[in-house]
């Protein structure tokens, strides 16, 4: 695990530049770091660098950059291949040197070619150079838990596990994209292949990047919507038959992921996801599983009870810290230095707070993500199979409204806020995306373009081929909310305490496997993420998990209209916004000055917009920043 750097490139760049660029991940990595430049024909040279946090062979052998015993291949490797050792013993003709993942990914690409990762298990990111061929490669893993960055000047490649070292990197110039801020500001976060600055890109996940004498060819190897129609054509229709399999495929995940040379630990909040995996790789361990989790004073709120009622029937060794808002307010100032582009979905901070919390005993945990994608648990899923139901009527309705003589009345801004929702979603590509519309209209208005700015919506929806909305939308979230917000939120939360999370749900196996269980399986007779819960029951008693989920919002309103409203107003002075040239300067500034005077993003919208406003505040400090 680490963060790794480097560049394909005519340009001029040292190795001292390099290593400077590196160092600005030193939190990704502080326990070893290399630099390294090469020659390469036709003008080019390749400088690859990692910043190490030894987790597999924590001796010198581990570290990169790493090359072949020919000199034909080197790598840098940000991650974890589980399967290793069995990829290894495929590989009886290499001769290895060290008991660490990267140098199979060596021996592997001699073998196979860049084809080998179809065979990996893992969460990773690599830079491969072979000197052979002349090409560089870069990979992302099936579902994008590790994060790669590429900057493509002409015909230079500069790649990074985050923005910091390409903004370090010699040459590069800050043009932010204006046409992808609208989206951001109503998502929250940029989604692959987007980044904030133009010319520079996130690799998708499951995707391979060529690189060569200038030209770049991208491809996938592993996609959500292939994996899904393959997996339907093969279901498994005998509920006790998918529920066992399941269970063994989870076990395997987990026995995967605790494998190694340093402590290890869960986070538990003692929801179905944290304390199955916990139950798990608790059966596999001959110690009591150290677990970890946050507690609030607001009873109301805190589910640290839970967790230790969890904890202790498995007899897990449990920490639990609880936090006050104090605690959670005094880390937003580092936001941007960890989240190194515009993110602003606020459970980051509580989920650096566990990780901090964490990293006190351990440098791995487990975690559940990725339950609630796959096997339908969040409350949007239920919605979105109401809004099916009602999409015949709600066209209807659209229609009326759009009379002249209906629409002349006004009748349509008069409707309840759930028809009209309704009834306004009518465009068939983003079905399952239907929200206020006032948001969209706001955040549209507040950026200043021409004309060519992203739908803030994900137009995708038909490529999908399903009918079901409830399913089109797993699958949505699975591509874009996922990997673009929670497992980047994670990374980064962990990363900035140099600790490694990995998620066994989001094993390629079993996420394979999730799409052979029918849709039944998993919301049945309204119970969502049935299998799951099922499996859950085996090891724990239901009345210690059956229950409302609670969560924890943290006090944006509170806080934005309280301890950061002169920072908010300074952010949004009209002159500011002018020089800055990014917002339409008058409209947001009469926003969040009706905003903080109301709570209320203009007058008499009847809606709270702390959420637009807090996007727009986390731009701003990271323009601070970086800018």
């Amino acid at each position: 695990m680490c963060g790794i750097c480097g560049f394909v490139s005519k340009r001029e760049i040292s190795l001292t530049q390099l290593k400077e660029m590196n160092d600005t991940m030193y939190h990704r990595g502080p326990d070893d770091s290399g630099e390294e430049i090469y020659e390469l024909p036709g003008g080019y040279r390749a400088g690859f660098a990692q910043r190490r946090l030894a987790i597999m062979d924590l001796s010198a052998l581990g570290h990169q950059p790493m090359h072949s015993d020919n000199g034909r291949v080197s790598v840098v490797f940000n991650g974890e291949i589980y399967n290793f050792q069995e990829i290894r013993e495929e590989l009886s003709d290499y001769t290895f040197r060290s008991n660490c993942d990267t140098e199979v990914i060596i021996a592997a690409y001699l073998k196979w070619g860049i084809g080998c990762v179809e065979r990996f298990v893992g969460m990773y990111a690599i830079a491969l150079l072979d000197r052979e061929s002349g090409e560089a490669y870069l990979v992302r893993d099936c579902i994008g838990k590790k994060p790669m960055y590429y900057w493509l000047d002409g015909e230079n490649l500069v790649f990074a596990s985050e923005l910091k070292p390409v903004m370090a990197c010699p040459g590069f110039q800050k043009k932010i994209r204006k046409d992808i801020l609208s989206r951001y500001l109503y998502q929250q976060y940029i989604n692959a292949p987007e980044t904030i600055f133009e010319d520079v890109y996130k690799l998708e996940p499951g995707a391979v990047l060529a690189f060569s004498g200038g030209r770049v060819k991208t491809w996938k190897y592993w996609d959500i919507k292939e994996a899904y129609h393959r997996g339907r054509k093969n279901q498994v229709e005998d509920y006790a038959q998918a529920k066992s399999e399941l269970k063994e495929r989870l076990k395997k995940a987990i026995a995967y992921r605790m494998i190694s040379d340093v402590p290890l630990g869960a986070f538990l909040s003692g929801g179905y996801d944290s304390s199955l995996i916990t139950a798990i790789a608790q059966e596999h361990s001959k110690e009591p599983v150290k677990t970890f989790s946050i507690g609030f004073h607001e009873e109301k709120y805190n589910e640290a009870k839970y967790a230790k009622q969890v904890a202790d029937y498995l007899g897990a060794d449990h920490t639990e810290l609880y936090i006050d808002e104090k605690q959670m307010f005094d880390l937003v100032e580092s936001i941007p230095a960890y989240y190194d582009e515009p993110f602003a979905d606020s459970s980051q901070i509580p989920s650096m707070l566990v990780a901090a919390l964490a990293k006190e005993k351990v440098t791995v945990v487990l975690s559940g993500d990725g339950g609630d994608e796959f096997y339908c648990g969040y409350n949007i899923y239920e919605n979105v199979a109401q809004a099916q139901m009602l999409d015949i009527p709600g066209g209807i309705v659209h229609g009326l409204c759009n009379l002249p003589l209906v629409r002349r009345a006004g009748i349509g801004d008069k409707l309840p806020f759930r028809v009209r929702v309704i009834a306004e979603n009518r465009n068939r590509e983003t079905k399952t995306q239907f929200g206020a519309s006032n948001y969209i209209v706001r955040a549209k208005k507040m950026v200043r373009n021409d004309g060519h700015a992203l739908p803030c919506h994900y137009e995708i929806e038909s490529g999908y081929g399903e009918d079901k909305w409830q399913i089109r939308r797993m699958l949505l979230d699975m591509d874009t909310y996922l990997p673009g917000d929670i497992l980047c939120k994670v990374d980064r939360a962990s990363m900035k305490y140099s600790l490694e999370a990995r998620c066994p749900i989001l094993d390629k196996d079993v996420m394979e496997y999730s799409f052979r269980i029918p849709h039944g399986f998993k919301f049945h007779k309204g119970d969502k993420k049935h299998i799951l819960k099922d499996i859950a029951y085996d090891y724990i008693p239901k009345e210690l998990l059956d229950r409302p989920k609670v969560g924890f919002g943290v006090p944006l309103d509170k806080w934005l209209r309280g301890p950061l409203k002169e920072q908010l107003l300074a952010y949004s002075e009209k002159e500011y916004l002018e020089r800055q040239g990014i917002f339409d300067a008058e409209y947001v500034s009469g926003m969040v000055r009706d905003y903080i005077k109301t709570g209320d993003g203009g007058p008499a919208t009847g809606a709270n917009y702390s959420k637009l406003s807090w996007s727009f505040f986390i731009f701003e400090q990271w323009y601070q920043r970086y800018l």
